[in-house]
């Protein structure tokens, strides 16, 4: 019904990846069932209550991954199923709280609005009161090299509530982790897909809120990914749209 009254044509469903995040999980899968039907949550080999708490549920679809492989494996799963299932768009939401169920509709809204396909993120105000200094910076630090590999300015880039175009995302990807979420949506770019920015709530509760973010390791593999990134800008992706430029430019004159 929401999907309808949107006038959002395409089958949408939600995917929650979880790990360890029991405290917040069962909140979270509530509120998003408020807004739709179509719930996957990926448990990523939680070791804490977050089993028995997706036991309370009939009406969505859990996948179970036998141990923890790390966010990146955890989304390509709940996008294969939901592929499977034919699905044209998956929004993903974080398991620990940080995300408002309630800006679904502004996802839908915004889907409503494109003929072509699109990949939304969520904007977060990174400057309001409680966003830890290191999320701030390392939001800014991505968002500059997107710029750099894509040529789009986007404010943020690594907020992990999305809308993916699950039939126009890359066929290989080769991140598993958080860096995952830079790889995908660079790479999605790359092949001509709209990626934009759209206003969402955030809330960091330090009392709740579980990160398994490794600032060393993580930002580490990130870096690494960003440079094989921008050495494919350099010697293909950019060569490559030029060529196009002048192609077009060439068919344009003739």
């Amino acid at each position: 019904m929401m999907l309808e009254s949107l006038g959002v044509n395409h089958r949408v469903c939600v995917i929650i990846p979880t790990y360890n995040n029991a405290k917040t999980l069962k909140r979270v899968v509530d509120g998003v069932l408020q807004h739709i039907d179509h719930v996957y949550v990926v448990n990523d080999g939680s070791t804490d209550a977050t089993s028995s708490i997706l036991t309370q549920y009939n009406d969505i679809v859990i996948i179970n991954q036998p141990k923890n492989q790390g966010k990146g494996k955890a989304l390509q799963a709940g996008f294969r199923q939901a592929l499977e299932d034919g699905f044209d768009y998956a929004i993903t939401i974080d398991s620990d709280g940080q995300h408002y169920p309630d800006d679904i509709p502004v996802f839908l809204e915004e889907l409503s609005k494109h003929s072509e396909p699109v990949l939304l993120i969520g904007n977060r105000d990174m400057e309001q009161a409680g966003i830890p200094g290191k999320s701030s910076f390392g939001n800014r630090f991505s968002n500059f090299w997107f710029w750099f590999e894509t040529g789009i300015r986007l404010e943020d880039t690594q907020s992990g509530y999305r809308m993916y175009p699950l039939k126009h995302l890359p066929k290989k990807l080769y991140t598993n982790k958080f860096e995952f979420e830079i790889e995908i949506i660079v790479r999605t770019a790359w092949n001509d897909v709209l990626v934009k920015n759209i206003p969402v709530k955030v809330l960091y509760d330090p009392a709740e809120r579980v990160s398994h973010f490794r600032p060393f390791k993580d930002f580490t593999r990130i870096s690494i990914l960003n440079t094989v990134l921008v050495l494919i800008t350099l010697l293909y992706i950019k060569p490559r749209n030029f060529f196009r430029k002048l192609k077009k430019k060439a068919l344009a004159n003739s």
